[in-house]
């Protein structure tokens, strides 16, 4: 197994970081009895470590950057200086010149042929992110920030914490190490940690004789004095860290590569842009430091308007401390710059005016710089930003942290939304390759009806009227489509029609549909927790809806085993059941739903499986996206049994495209099959009226006037010359052919 890399690191100089360095390598070098690498990156403390260890470096880190050939054990012998312990070390020059002369690209090779040269490289890297020390954390397994229970060293920890945090350096990377502590001091543990954002991993106590004596001895403080309370603090940490292996662990996570180069191209960039995202980025930083930010309360909406304007003040106190010359010219400038940092401080950045712009139906992001959206049913690139990638992960962790949903290295992707429903998905690195990227699909700030998917030509009335009246005749409807089709418009459009004094429980994995009735049971799964278990899946959810005496089961989503669940329940007593599926077409969302049943493992026979199919599902209506960007409902099909073992549909509405226009707007009508649903003549047969107007391909000529048995002027069902003139049934009426609703005594 390759070794570990350790880079320690203090918020200031005087937190002891370099002692506690050597001595953790002493430390590692006698419990695992292992050689152990120690290296010595402090620029500004230039020979310290020789000191401290006592040992005479043979050569530097200089001359280890200058080395151009391949590193082995027998190459880097002329590097190291050997201690009886076990500890390989490898010293800074003591000439300030030559130290700041290092190449810190040099030592890339170096470091990452290190884990494979020695167990443990423990790396002590001063007290600023210069080259040297970015390089160092770039090849790290863990980043240990010593600090001390100071207000000072508490503060500038917690300033460098915050800069690792935004280079997308892993918050479980970063562990905290409390040195010089004592009992009875008012900073506690608990209160370093709750200062800087993280727990302290491990305490150091302060022993102010031992570590004195040592340096005076030029000897480490595991060397001379084992039993002292330094010593023993360093044991227990490292021995927490081999037996919870704590490294082992870290090594599996996703670190940002080429830490020196990205910053060095966003400040070129930043530059170009008269330093616009470098003022941002410094406010930020300052900002964090002044704030709490943390405790943002977004259910209380006059807490959030005060915070608002406390932040507010604060930008701008801060901004007139900055030197703003060349980069703020005019007031607008200034306005402009507080809103992008309120933005990005309390709300979702830049995402924020497209998410207010109502003709905007989708957000894309892909890491910070690209920003596509969705206008009027065609794609669009935004020329707005966000400032780093650490902005973009804050947007993320804040969408998804009230609802109780997780994202991390570990579990790089979820599925949430916003507090207006819309769907939110969102997948960082190591997945996503160019940075964390968002998908936000909006949702409609008034709920749609059928008389707007008619009015955007989605439908006809006509076939407005059918899915009524097939809704209220109770028949199990699967509505397919492919990605951003409209499939849930659609549903909640015809769970619409389910009349109000019916029980309806929907099972989706965030959240989506926003049905009129009161008597509505949501459900919404839950992802696994940190330590793999408790995971909610919608199979899980729809078994549990069959014990909840629904009238109807509303699906988000088939796409898994829940699909055979969902076909049982709708052939055993809870007819009217609907759900979405994604497939192209109907034929193919046979095969699509053939294929999610077998997910369930029931060793189901494929003729089985669309038999079952056959009996419990009456309609599949197909919901497409075509080239122009419109959504419209191509196919309602029913399904009319098996022959032999292929499935039998009849397509009763389909779409017909007959071209494009000037505009590049799609031409095509709506074209009734003349086919008569088997259902309907069932419903006619039981006494209902149902008229044949709707399917003819009459389209300015309302449907007929219906009325069940003995009503005045109702049409003979099996009667097939034209309809006579009548009023479509208006919103809350019985569709026509519906038998009218008992009066009570």
């Amino acid at each position: 197994m390759a070794g570990s890399i350790i880079t320690i690191i203090g918020g200031k100089g005087g937190v002891g970081k370099s002692q506690v360095a050597a001595n953790l390598a002493f430390a590692f070098a006698a419990e695992t009895r292992q050689k152990v690498m120690l290296l010595d990156f402090d620029q500004q403390a230039s020979g310290d470590q020789n000191f401290i260890t006592g040992i005479k470096p043979k050569k530097t880190v200089r001359e280890l950057a200058e080395f151009n050939g391949s590193f082995d054990p027998r190459s880097i012998l002329p590097f190291v200086s050997a201690h009886p312990s076990g500890v390989q070390y490898i010293g800074m020059p003591d000439d300030p010149t030559a130290s700041a002369s290092v190449n810190s690209e040099g030592l890339g090779a170096f470091l990452k042929a290190a884990p494979n040269l020695c167990s443990t490289t423990i790396i002590d890297a001063g007290s600023e992110l210069n080259p040297l020390a970015l390089k160092a954390l770039e090849y790290s397994t863990a980043i240990f920030l010593v600090v001390t229970p100071d207000i000072l060293a508490l503060n500038q920890t917690r300033r460098l914490y915050t800069e690792l945090v935004t280079m997308l350096f892993p918050k479980d990377m970063i562990l905290i190490i409390g040195n010089q502590i004592q009992k009875g001091h008012p900073v506690t543990p608990e209160v370093m940690g709750k200062t800087i954002g993280k727990p302290v991993f491990s305490t150091i106590p302060k022993d102010d004789q031992t570590c004195v004596s040592a340096l005076n001895q030029k000897k480490p403080i595991m060397v001379i004095n084992k039993n002292s309370a330094f010593a023993r603090g360093v044991t227990e940490t490292v021995r927490k860290l081999i037996q919870k292996n704590v490294l082992k662990t870290l090594a599996r996570l996703n670190k940002p590569k080429d830490v020196q180069k990205k910053s060095s191209d966003s400040g070129s960039e930043a530059s170009k842009n008269d330093g616009w995202t470098t003022l941002k980025s410094r406010i930020h930083r300052k900002l964090y430091e002044e704030m709490d930010l943390k405790k943002n309360d977004k259910d209380d909406p006059k807490a959030q308007v005060i915070l608002r304007e406390q932040t507010k003040k604060v930008v701008v106190d801060i901004l007139n401390k900055e030197d703003t010359k060349g980069i703020l010219n005019s007031r607008e400038d200034m306005n402009q710059i507080v809103k992008e940092i309120l933005d990005e401080a309390l709300g979702l950045g830049p995402l924020e005016d497209l998410l207010a712009d109502k003709e905007c139906s989708e957000i894309m992001v892909i890491g910070p710089d690209k920003i596509y959206y969705e206008h009027g049913g065609k794609i669009k690139r935004s020329t707005i930003s966000f400032t780093n990638d650490r902005q973009v992960l804050n947007v993320i962790e804040r969408i998804v942290a009230p609802i109780g949903r997780r994202i991390d290295e570990k579990t790089p992707y979820v599925d949430a939304r916003l507090h207006d429903g819309s769907r939110v998905h969102a997948i960082i690195p190591p997945c996503a390759l160019d940075g964390c990227t968002i998908t936000i699909r909006k949702f409609p700030e008034n709920r749609l009806t059928y008389k707007d998917l008619v009015k955007f030509d989605s439908m006809t009335e006509n076939m407005a009227d059918f899915l009524r009246i097939a809704v209220e005749a109770h028949k199990n409807i699967i509505v397919s489509g492919g990605t951003g089709s409209g499939k849930t418009t659609l549903i909640n459009v015809l769970a619409s029609f389910i009349p109000a004094n019916e029980r309806v429980i929907t099972c989706e994995d965030s959240a989506e549909l926003d049905l009129p009735q009161d008597h509505v049971v949501r459900l919404e799964t839950r992802p696994p927790s940190l330590e793999g278990d408790g995971e909610i899946d919608i199979r899980c959810l729809v078994k549990q809806t069959l014990r909840m005496r629904p009238d109807r089961i509303v699906v988000g989503e088939c796409r898994g085993g829940e699909t055979l669940d969902m076909l049982q329940a709708m052939g055993t007593g809870h007819e009217g059941s609907m759900t979405t599926v994604h497939s192209n077409n109907p034929r193919e969302c046979i095969g699509r739903i053939e294929t999610l049943v077998q997910y369930a493992g029931a060793g189901l026979e494929p003729k089985a499986i669309r038999e079952m199919i056959s009996n419990a599902v009456h309609l599949i209506i197909q919901q497409s996206r075509l080239d122009d960007g419109s959504r419209r409902v191509t196919y309602i099909t029913e399904l009319g049994g098996m022959q032999g073992d292929v499935v039998i549909l009849q397509d009763i509405f389909v779409y017909q495209q007959r071209g494009f226009d000037k505009t590049g707007k799609i031409q095509g009508e709506f074209q009734a099959t003349g086919f008569i649903p088997k259902f309907i003549e069932i419903l006619e047969k039981k006494g209902y009226n149902v008229p044949r107007g709707l399917f003819n391909n009459s389209q300015n000529t309302p449907p007929a006037k219906a009325s069940a048995p003995g009503g005045e002027g109702k049409e003979q069902g099996g009667q097939k010359g034209p309809p006579q003139q009548g009023k479509r049934p208006q919103q809350g009426q019985r569709p026509a052919g519906m038998p009218p609703k008992k009066k009570k005594a």
